[in-house]
Formats: structure tokens, sequence, C-alpha cells
């Protein structure tokens, strides 16, 4: 069932509006003023929003831009009367996606809000599909349910249309080219071009002609044109890995790339127009290196349109048994070895492990798992001696044990669902007897 937000400070308005759309089988809240209406929303985020233009207090704009970063996903039409047409404009910049006029027609209403629900069972769809295309292809996919993660997808989802540069900032290993490329994919999309360039991979002396390319004859050696980085990333993304690296006097450049959309060859007399979205990374504390002398303050704040930080492994303790889960499907299609999954004292381990390298490291650290083991289920012994011994450390015992019953009830609840809810097969394909299988699903509460 749909939810529908009503807010409107005239109360015989607002209930007579509640009322007819609960007879049309909507569920209804509502809402006297702006400030009740955001809280409800926080507290149920609606699907659809009817929200009067002139309140007093905050007015249906300022609800507007503030619900929009709310409840991203929800629908928002304005409920406005002649005269205030200028308004509503505004409304539609912050985030509104139709408007009504009062008095309002019925049969104009539901079509309306019929039309709004439609196009968020699409929106679901679409964002559906994109994760079932980024199962099929791991290398775009950012895995994780818990908050953090949850927060970076809506921001990338929010801000992949736009042409804006963005700064992904974070720990070596944290998946800051993930990010890129997800942004570039729900953005410019797959069919255009996403060039990475390391520039602390690239010598010194050629950064420029490899970003920027060179004419025939530049210098000494260039005996032929070369098409630079950024035109070879023209309409798409250009991901400029390792930012901090990118020498001093390169940084210029590189700021009236990003101020002019024109770039210069090296050797050459004519400038060239491009069409590129930078994205940006570095493990670096930029603002330090600013201090230091070693990185423009213009150019960082050019390139910090808006920022994605990256969190940490440690801090996402939760994430980490469906990292592995997505991580063993990835090296299996590429090792060609099937594994069933981790058994408890291995997750144990793995979830108690302080991952300094993050999810490069897991993963490093499962390949290996992986090529050694002789079971299908990975154990203890197949993991690296100083993580075997971890099982049981840490302070965060009670955490960890959850995190690792979460994991393990998911997936019996997948290998029984595989089965069609036959325990002795589900039992055979877990690798434990039928009773020890029965003695985990009380203990888990999975009723099966």
């Amino acid at each position: 069932m749909n939810r529908i937000l009503i807010i409107d400070d005239e109360e015989v308005f607002r209930e007579d509006l509640a009322s007819l759309l609960r007879e049309e089988g909507y569920s209804c809240r509502t809402a006297a003023d702006g400030d009740e209406g955001l809280r409800l929303a926080g507290e149920e985020p609606p699907d659809v929003v009817l929200c009067d233009l002139q309140m007093p207090g905050m007015n249906g704009v300022e609800v507007t831009e503030r619900l929009s970063a709310l409840c991203p996903e929800a629908a928002i039409l304005i409920v406005t009367a002649f005269g205030t047409m200028d308004t509503a404009v505004d409304a539609f910049r912050k985030g509104a996606l139709d408007f009504l006029l009062k008095p309002l027609e019925p049969d104009e209403l539901l079509r309306k809000i019929e039309r709004c629900t439609e196009e968020l069972r699409l929106r679901r769809e679409v964002r559906y599909l994109r994760r079932v295309a980024a199962e099929a292809s791991p290398g775009t996919t950012l895995v994780g349910e818990s908050e953090l993660m949850r927060r970076i997808r809506t921001l990338i989802e929010r801000i992949a249309p736009a042409a804006s540069t963005v700064l992904v900032t974070g720990e070596s290993g944290t998946g800051k080219e993930l990010a890129a490329r997800s942004l570039h994919e729900q953005g410019r999309g797959p069919d255009r071009p996403f060039v990475a360039v390391n520039c602390s991979a690239l010598p010194r002396e050629l950064v420029e002609s490899e970003l920027f390319g060179h004419a025939k004859g530049a210098f000494t050696g260039a005996v032929r044109e070369r098409t630079g980085h950024f035109e070879l990333a023209d309409r798409g993304t250009l991901f400029l890995d390792e930012i901090g690296e990118l020498p001093l006097e390169l940084q210029p450049k590189l700021l009236r790339v990003l101020e002019g959309g024109e770039i210069l060859p090296v050797g050459a007399t004519r400038s060239v127009k491009v069409d590129v979205r930078i994205v940006a990374a570095t493990n670096r504390d930029l603002e330090r290196e600013i201090e230091g002398g070693h990185f423009r303050e213009d150019l960082y704040y050019r390139l910090k349109v808006i920022e994605i930080r990256m969190p940490p492994l440690r801090e996402r303790r939760g994430d980490i048994p469906p990292l592995v889960e997505h991580l063993l499907r990835k090296l299996s299609r590429k090792l060609g070895r099937r594994v069933r999954g981790l058994d408890r004292a291995a997750m144990q381990a793995v979830m108690s492990a302080p991952w300094k390298g993050n999810v490069r490291e897991l993963e490093n650290v499962l390949e290996r798992a992986m090529l050694l083991a002789e079971e299908e289920e990975l154990g203890l012994g197949d993991l690296p001696a100083d993580l075997a011994g971890r099982v049981g450390a840490g302070e965060d015992t009670d955490d960890l044990r959850t995190a690792v019953h979460a994991y393990e009830a998911q997936h019996i609840r997948q290998v029984l669902r595989a089965t069609g809810g036959n325990r002795e097969e589900a039992a055979r394909r877990l690798g434990v007897n039928p009773s020890t299988l029965y003695r985990r699903l009380k203990d888990l509460n999975i009723d099966a």
C-alpha cells in the first residue's frame, strides 16, 4: 500500500483530502505544518507528499527542499492557488515533481498520484535492475547494508546525473575506484568511456603528455601525435586516482581544464574542447598538503564540489559477511572454483581482523584461502595464521557474534529456498547432519 503524507495548515481541507485518499486504498498521515511533516517523514518515509505552498512558519518551498534531502525517493506534489505559480516554480527547482491547483479536482488529484506511484515503482525497478547488473559485473558493486554504505549509495544516486567534479577520499583499499565507476555508470552511462589514471604511477616527466597528449615533435622522442587521457575520456569520466601525487607545476593546468573545459596538448598551438566529468581520489589529507605547500588550495576546492568519504572496513564490520559472500562469488568466477562460504569459526576470525588494507586485503586473503582449500567450505586452517588466531579476540565480541549469526541465518535461508524447504537436502548441501541443521534453525529463530 502506497504511503501518502499530507502537509497543510487548513484542518478541514487536510482531513477531507486524507479521507478521500483512504477510500481509494492509500495509507495517509497528516501534518499541520512543515516541522510536523518533516518529523513524520523521518519516522516513516512516504511515497508521495502533498504539500501546501503557503503555510505559516516554514513554507512549501523550504519543506520541499528539506524533504528531498530526507526522503530522496518521495514524489512531492505542491498544492497551490492561482497567483502563486512563480513561487511554485521555486519548489520545482528544490525537488517537487508536479503541482495541483486549489480547489482540487478529485479525478486530477488521483490521476497525478497514480502517476507518482507508477514513477516510484519504475525508480525502484531501475534500482533493482542496476543491482542485478552489478552482481553480474562485480567490479562495480558497492556492497554493504550498513548505514554508512546506504548513505554513500544514496548520495551517488543523487549526484550521478550532474557533471560536477567529485572528490573521493578514504584509506587504500576502501573502494574509491568502485565509487567512481558507480558514479559513471549511473550518470554518463556504461556505454561512455571511463578512463582511470593513477597519478602516482606516471613518470614525472611524462605526466603532462599522458594527461593532455602531445603534438608530433613536441619534444625529443615525440615522433607521432599522442592522444591524452582527457581526450580518451571525452563525453565520459576521467578518474584521477591519487590526485595528491600530481606535480605542483601541473596543477594550474588541471585547474584551467576544470574552469574552461579545454586542454592544450604539449607542443600544440590550438586548444581542444573536451566534455569530461572529473572524479578524483586520494588517501592523503589534502588540507594538510595545502598547508605544506604541496597542493593548490584553488584546485582543491574545484575538485571538492562534492566529497564522498569511503569508510574503512573497521568502521563497518557488519558489512563483512555480505562482502565475503560477494567476493567469494567473484573469485569463484575468476578461479573456476566453487566455495560455499566460511564456517562459523573462520567468519568470526575474519570479523575480528583489523583489515588495515581494507576490502583489498580481505579479497587477497579470501583468494589465497580458496587456492589452498581442500573443502568447499573455508575453515580456520585455510586462513593465514595471524587471522586464525584472532577467534574471540577484540572488544566487540557481542557485536561480532551478532553479525556472524545474521550471516549464518541468511546463508541457511538461501539454501532452504534453493531446496524448496527440504531440510534433509539443505543439510546435505550445507555439509552438516540434519540434527545439526534443526538445532541451528531453532537457535537462530528461523522458520522453515
